[in-house]
């Protein structure tokens, strides 16, 4: 499922609901009622207290739905009639309910006894669930304390003081959290033309990322806040093949590791490309970081080829014998003599 992150259009004249879901046009009950989940659990302001658009977000999700799950409604919604007149769709003037109250307030089911119904929730002190932000502070009354509680589903009895609503505490709000990675590993072909990568995040969002053409290994693409609490979450791209080739673009390189000797003395070798393996010539006296160009075997885009590059890198094998070292040892006295340097080993 793809994940939406876009904004309404400026000048648009009316929200686009399945955008806001980030479903396409039509889709069936069971896929609105997945995605509204999703989209409601990433937006409640309770799960995000440090993001200053999540409060909006959860609106635009919530009244994206009941457009949507409501026949009468979205077919006037598709007409593009107006609906101004009708039940109104923003529920939360009054503050926002508990996630999983709210979840069962929708779905039919009843919340527990110990938690208070946010649809019923007679105006509280300012600032609680459900609390008319224009009334002061409220506290019961000193008489009522430590007397049984009645059952706040019942209206107050005849000459009763009142009752007052309670609401269940908030929850901690999310603290600022660091930037995530992922890494998506692509095939020279999907890095050339770019590739439609569904990504499934640690707290179970799905998001769709469609990658640019002609990427290159090693490149971070970011997802934008998408993290727990407002962070960052970075793919790390992996475009290699099995025979050690590394793409970026349309340049192909290959790192070649050779002995003191072939690097001195020059050799030839095979190395593999995206077309087979070809012979190379290395030159004498190479030092480790030349790069050999091959002239047309990189990624090719219509009429454009690329190159590849074969990078030299001096290997020591560390299980040298003692003849080896012997000669090593001698190949050591004779550079010293040649720089005039005597010093001891």
């Amino acid at each position: 499922m793809s994940r939406s992150f876009q904004q309404d259009p400026p000048g648009a004249t009316a929200p686009d609901h399945w955008q806001i879901l980030g479903l396409l046009p039509g889709a069936d009950a069971a896929a609105l009622k997945r995605a509204f989940r999703e989209q409601a659990r990433r937006w409640h302001p309770d799960l995000n207290g440090n993001d200053p658009v999540a409060e909006d977000r959860f609106k635009q999700v919530n009244e994206a739905y009941a457009v949507l799950s409501d026949p009468v409604r979205r077919r006037a919604w598709e007409r593009g009639d107006d609906l101004s007149g009708a039940e109104p769709l923003d529920p939360f003037a009054r503050g926002f309910p508990d996630f999983e109250d709210y979840l069962a307030e929708l779905e039919g089911r009843r919340p527990s006894r110990d938690d208070q119904d946010w649809r019923q929730t007679p105006p509280g002190p300012a600032g609680s669930r459900g609390g008319d932000p224009d009334q002061g502070a409220a506290s019961q009354p000193e008489a009522d304390r430590g007397q049984p509680r009645r059952d706040e589903s019942e209206p107050p009895a005849s000459g009763d003081r009142g009752w007052v609503a309670t609401a269940p505490p908030s929850p901690p709000p999310v603290q600022a959290g660091g930037d995530q990675e992922s890494l998506v590993e692509l095939t020279p072909e999907q890095a050339l033309h770019g590739e439609r990568v569904e990504l499934e995040l640690p707290d179970g969002t799905v998001v769709e990322v469609r990658t640019p053409s002609l990427a290159g290994d090693g490149w971070r693409l970011r997802l934008a806040c998408v993290a727990p609490g407002g962070g960052d979450h970075f793919l790390q791209l992996r475009v290699r093949t099995a025979e050690g080739l590394r793409i970026d673009g349309l340049r192909v390189t290959y790192p070649l590791d050779l002995s003191p000797a072939e690097a001195v003395l020059g050799t030839q070798v095979v190395v593999p490309t995206l077309e087979g393996p070809v012979r190379l010539r290395v030159p004498p006296g190479s030092s480790s970081g030349r790069l050999l160009r091959l002239r047309g075997r990189g990624q090719r885009l219509g009429e454009r080829h690329g190159d590849q590059l074969v990078e030299v890198r001096i290997a020591v094998d560390e299980q040298a014998g003692e003849d080896e070292l012997a000669l090593y040892r001698r190949l050591r006295e004779l550079e010293q003599e040649r720089r005039g340097d005597t010093g001891g080993e």
